[in-house]
Parts: structure tokens; C-alpha cells; sequence
């Protein structure tokens, strides 16, 4: 017999997916509002504006992703 993998029952619940693009969107909101700080050099500028933009990428991927049916819209 095949070994079936365990799932606890949290792990099959779906999440607030809203919830989860508002909060990547407004983290990307503030490291941008953060790129005009008080620190000198450009290595944090740099950081924090590719961090904002991978976040930004990762929920229009999954918009296209879902809207394609290239992923499930149950999780």
C-alpha cells in the first residue's frame, strides 16, 4: 500500500486570501515609505525597494495564476 502523506487539519483550511494580499501590499507600501529615511548609502535603498517589488510581483503572479486557472482558488 502507497504511504499517504498526513496533513494536519490546519493545514488544509484555506486562508483569507484578501487579508494575505492587503498585508503584502501595505509591507510593500512601508519599505517604501521607509527608502526615504535617515540612513546614508544606497545598499538599504536597494534592499528595500527589491523586497517591496518582489512582494508586489508575488501577488499580481498569483492574481494571474488564479485568474488563469493555473492554481487552485480553493487554497
Amino acid at each position: 500500500m502507497a504511504e499517504e502523506p498526513v496533513y494536519a487539519p490546519d493545514q488544509l483550511k484555506p486562508g483569507n486570501r484578501k487579508l494575505a494580499r492587503i498585508g503584502a501590499l501595505g509591507s510593500a507600501a512601508v519599505m517604501v515609505m521607509f527608502f526615504w529615511g535617515n540612513h546614508e548609502g544606497n545598499t538599504e535603498n536597494l534592499w528595500l525597494l527589491i523586497i517591496a517589488l518582489l512582494l508586489v510581483l508575488a501577488v499580481v503572479a498569483d492574481t494571474v495564476l488564479r485568474r488563469n486557472g493555473l492554481k487552485p482558488n480553493d487554497q
